[in-house]
């Protein structure tokens, strides 16, 4: 009980992983403004006005910034179900292009290799798709050279990627390495890959209406601004502090919503993209140093494909 209790304090005063770095100067503003609002209150100025807080009900308020937090976690949520999907995608077109995929020559092995890599850079493309950056070193151990300094001019270096899989595929079933069916479930996998990236991007290039987060920026200000003549009669000396609990608790709760809303970057509360892509990384290699006990005979593939 005492480790889950300094546990629980911890986290309560954690710093990395709020929002307090991007709202404290709102907090600030809210705080002086009531402290203000006290001072004239103090040297009897009529200041006071607690029907002010008719003017934006509470309740209106509070289900705005709801709506607004669950539709930014729905984003979040529905891009991490998309990277799910992409890490067993391509867990499961791994294990089969690995165990399928016949090798008639020596240098078959190498080309599965180079393919399983390929799936690994479709998810590291993807990752620095999703962010706007550049094809980088970090791809190059992934692919032969001339498909790495051609995937720099690019202007959507995953979809290249997935054709150069596809590609690879296509010939192993000319070359009766597998079979029409194979074929087929691993195109699909393959479907499947490019429709998360899709579903990435839709998340990506549909920010939440300019419109609709202007408005609410607009109502929050207002009603921290109108507070402290509300409560000033009532609280005194308290008003600063109390405008300031009431900013730091509106304002957070849409400094979240901004945060998560786009999951794809690097702040703390992001996906963590690095730490996926080099899992399935990871799981390749562990996959390459296995050896499928049955191979597809060629015959058979003959008989089928004829």
């Amino acid at each position: 009980m005492t480790a889950k209790k300094i546990a629980w304090l911890r986290t309560t005063l954690q710093f990395k992983g709020s929002v307090i770095k991007a709202i404290y100067k709102h907090i600030l503003v809210c705080g002086a403004f009531g402290f203000l609002i006290s001072i004239l209150y103090h040297f009897e100025l009529r200041v006071s006005q607690p029907a002010l807080a008719n003017v934006i009900p509470s309740i209106v308020l509070g289900l705005l910034l709801v709506f607004r937090t669950n539709t930014a976690y729905e984003r979040f949520w529905e891009g991490r179900k998309c990277w799910g999907s992409l890490v067993n995608n391509i867990r499961n077109l791994a294990r089969q292009i690995w165990v399928s995929i016949d090798e008639i020559s020596p240098e078959d092995k190498q080309n599965k290799i180079t393919a399983l890599n390929l799936l690994v850079a479709f998810a590291v493309t993807t990752k620095l798709h999703l962010r706007g950056e550049a094809v980088n070193s970090e791809l190059e151990d992934l692919m032969p050279s001339s498909k790495y300094i051609k995937l720099k001019i690019m202007n959507n270096p995953p979809i290249e990627v997935a054709f150069w899989i596809g590609d690879y595929l296509q010939e192993q079933y000319h070359r009766n390495c597998l079979n029409s069916y194979q074929l087929t479930s691993m195109q699909e996998l393959l479907n499947n890959l490019v429709d998360n990236l899709g579903a990435c991007e839709r998340i990506l290039k549909t920010p939440m209406p300019l419109a609709y987060a202007i408005h609410l920026k607009q109502l929050l200000l207002l009603y921290c601004l109108l507070l402290p003549f509300q409560i000033v009669a009532t609280l005194g000396w308290w008003t600063g502090l109390i405008s300031a609990l009431v900013g730091f608790t509106v304002f957070g709760i849409e400094a979240i919503g901004l945060e998560i809303e786009n999951p794809f970057g690097y702040d703390p509360n992001d996906l963590p993209l690095d730490a996926i892509c080099a899992t399935m990384k990871r799981n390749i290699d562990d996959l390459i140093t296995l050896t499928p006990n049955a191979r597809s005979h060629p015959s058979s593939l003959r008989s089928d494909k004829s």
